[in-house]
């Protein structure tokens, strides 16, 4: 695998910074994971919930959140590395209110669905 140009810039920074970066991607991946893993569960296993359209659109919106968080959270892990290597600040990320504002909102419909058609 070839290197980045950006490897090239800047000062190697001490290795255990790199490998705490790596892993918080490797968090932000097994985050991704789950939450695809909760979109596909919420379609296979919600029969009972509401209206079927309704669970296919929320289990889309987690596969969709799951698929820009990976994403995220390689532009993330490169954006810290080359923050690093330059001694700069980490930069801020939209990932953690994308995420909090989405489960949220799906956690809302979920429960008024079941409290609706469970009860």
């Amino acid at each position: 695998m070839r290197e980045p140009k950006w490897r090239e810039t800047g000062q190697d920074p001490d290795y255990r910074f790199s490998l705490a970066n790596e892993r918080t991607f490797l968090a932000w991946i097994r985050t991704a994971l789950a939450i695809l893993a909760g979109g596909v569960l919420l379609e296979e296993f919600s029969q009972h919930i509401g209206p079927h359209w309704i669970i296919v659109i929320l289990a889309v919106v987690l596969g969709a959140l799951a698929t820009v968080l990976a994403v995220i959270a390689y532009v993330r892990w490169r954006a810290n590395e080359i923050a690093m290597r330059n001694g700069k600040r980490l930069p801020l990320t939209i990932a953690v209110p994308l995420i909090a504002a989405v489960v949220l909102a799906v956690g809302a419909v979920l429960t008024v669905l079941i409290a609706v058609y469970r009860a």
